[in-house]
């Protein structure tokens, strides 16, 4: 192991959102619950998801400078952390943690809300193969196998059927 990944797994235990057991027990009323959608709706978030508790991308060792088991155990811990946020990243099951890994890091960047209630999902997908993040891995290559080879997927300016 790495000789800073125990110093950086503190770092992200520390970065969990403190929720005591109150916030649990009493649900937003619907009231709130629909303000906090309209914010989101209309407004872009100010924050950065690491403006809310200090992580930078650059705290974090390149992936050239970890193994493949550092990398892992990063992103278990740094995904726990995400989701006491209500937050997630959606990434393909069968993509490479070389290249998980910095995506995972790389949300600290992202602009984003936090919800109290329901979940926010950093998704990298973009629907398309071509020019996609995840490559070769990306999910959308199987699914456009099976459609028939004259399928013609650019529907320009027309009406979609549905």
């Amino acid at each position: 192991m790495h000789p800073y990944i125990p110093h950086l797994l503190e770092d992200i235990a520390e970065a969990y959102m403190g929720k005591t057991q109150e916030d649990f027990s009493n649900p937003q009323n619907l009231e709130k619950h629909f303000e906090e959608i309209e914010n989101w709706i209309s407004h872009d978030p100010p924050n950065t998801f690491g403006d809310y508790f200090g992580l930078k991308v650059e705290d974090f060792p390149p992936p050239d400078q970890l193994s493949e088991d550092d990398m892992t155990t990063i992103c278990k811990a740094f995904n726990k952390m995400m989701q006491s946020w209500n937050l997630d990243i959606e990434l393909p099951d069968n993509l490479p943690i070389p290249i998980a890994y910095p995506m995972t890091v790389e949300t600290l960047n992202e602009k984003t809300a936090i919800f109290n209630q329901g979940f926010m999902v950093f998704d990298y997908c973009s629907g398309s193969p071509e020019g996609c993040a995840f490559k070769e891995y990306c999910p959308c290559i199987d699914r456009l196998k099976d459609l028939p080879k004259d399928f013609d997927l650019d529907f320009g300016d027309e009406e979609l059927p549905y």
